[in-house]
């Protein structure tokens, strides 16, 4: 509750917190909201402009693109809640393991972290999906496993500043080591660092996940999704223009959503150690 009210007293943080609880609503009463079927076709109705019936108007299929848009938030957030549930585990469980024990397990687990880092994240992404194919699931999976070797060495250096603190070795004087230490007492240490990197990191995970779906590696048609439907668009971007701008002007707003909320939790958060 505390961070709630500080959310709310910054303006960054609470805008961006107001965005993407209605993109989570939109996801969850999609079906009432579009009133339509998303996957709808109709001949009759291709390529309207915006007009009551289709107030955004529809596509080359005649499909519903508000309907589409509504349902698209679902790939959306769903595929930034597997990134999420992957990555902010498998960085800080490497972190921790390398800051905690040093050695020969920091220098092994460093090294592949720096492997990974070195290399381009969206292409290495790409090349993720491509061996693993197109698909939701497939394309989150090969977001987190390239985005994580950040939030392993922001968790290592956190670490490695408080090896020697008087809180740790007081935990160790009390016979706690190992496991338990490093999830009671290290982790939530480093979680409140590693939620704002979180939720900046957010944004450039949608812009990744849209270029999955532009390129036809994200959800599988006929699924709504946003880098989908820009592709969709482009073909008629000059006449029709709606059909990738609506999308994509969705993609801007979820991205500015999730970087006010890091910025506000940044800014929160060096309150705090001030």
């Amino acid at each position: 509750m505390n961070l709630l009210r500080k959310i709310l007293r910054s303006p960054a943080a609470c805008c961006g917190l107001v965005i993407i609880l209605l993109l989570m609503l939109c996801a969850i009463f999609a079906p009432w909201l579009a009133g339509q079927d998303p996957n709808w076709q109709n001949a009759a109705a291709r390529l309207l402009p915006p007009e009551p019936g289709h107030w955004l108007g529809t596509d080359a299929y005649g499909r519903d693109m508000l309907a589409r848009l509504l349902y698209g938030t679902r790939p959306m957030l769903g595929m930034v809640l597997l990134v999420t549930a992957i990555t902010l585990p498998l960085g800080l469980l490497i972190g921790i393991l390398s800051g905690y024990y040093g050695g020969w397990t920091e220098r092994v687990l460093m090294r592949f972290t720096d492997v990974v880092m070195s290399m381009p994240r969206l292409i290495l992404a790409f090349a993720f999906v491509a061996m693993l194919g197109p698909g939701l699931i497939n394309g989150a999976l090969a977001l987190a496993l390239t985005t994580w070797p950040a939030y392993a060495r922001q968790a290592r250096t956190e670490i490695q500043k408080l090896r020697n603190s008087d809180y740790l070795s007081a935990a160790e004087m009390l016979g706690i080591r190992g496991f338990r230490l490093m999830w009671g007492h290290i982790l939530p240490l480093c979680l409140p660092s590693a939620i704002v990197r979180l939720a900046l990191d957010l944004a450039g995970i949608i812009l990744a996940a849209a270029g999955l779906g532009f390129l036809g590696l994200g959800a599988r048609p006929p699924m709504a999704e946003w880098g989908a439907m820009i592709a969709d668009g482009m073909q008629v971007i000059f006449d029709q223009w709606w059909i990738a701008a609506i999308p994509g002007a969705a993609i801007l707003l979820s991205s500015l959503a999730f970087n006010l909320l890091g910025d506000g939790l940044r800014d929160i958060l060096e309150s705090d150690h001030d």
